[in-house]
C-alpha cells in the first residue's frame, strides 16, 4: 500500500475550536473506520502552547491515489471547513522492528 502523511491546520476563525469539538465525534469515527480496513497507521492533534488542538497529522495507507481521493471528499474535517489547509505527501513508514 501507498503511504501518505497528512498535516492539516485548522481555520483560525473565533467559532474554529468549537467547530472542531463538534465535529471531532464523526472524524474519530471516520478513523476507527480507517483501522479496521488497515488504512489507518496513526496520527494525532497538532497542540499550540496552551494545549489547544489547532490541527491534525494522520499518517494513511491506501492502494491507489483513488482511494485516497475518496477519502478525502468524505473526511468530516475537511467537508465541515474545520481544516483549512491539508498537505499530503508520499510517506514511508521506516521498519525499525
Amino acid at each position: 500500500m501507498n503511504q501518505y502523511i497528512v498535516t492539516a491546520y485548522d481555520y483560525t476563525d473565533e467559532g474554529a475550536l468549537e467547530r472542531r469539538m463538534n465535529v471531532r465525534p464523526h472524524h474519530l469515527d471516520g478513523a476507527k473506520e480507517l483501522n479496521a480496513s488497515g488504512n489507518y497507521v496513526v496520527g494525532g492533534a497538532i497542540l499550540n502552547d496552551e494545549g489547544k488542538m489547532i490541527g491534525s497529522v494522520m499518517i494513511v495507507q491506501f492502494e491507489s491515489e483513488e482511494e485516497l481521493q475518496a477519502w478525502q471528499q468524505r473526511e468530516p474535517y475537511i467537508t465541515q471547513k474545520i481544516w483549512e489547509t491539508v498537505d499530503v505527501k508520499p510517506f514511508k513508514v521506516a521498519n525499525v522492528g
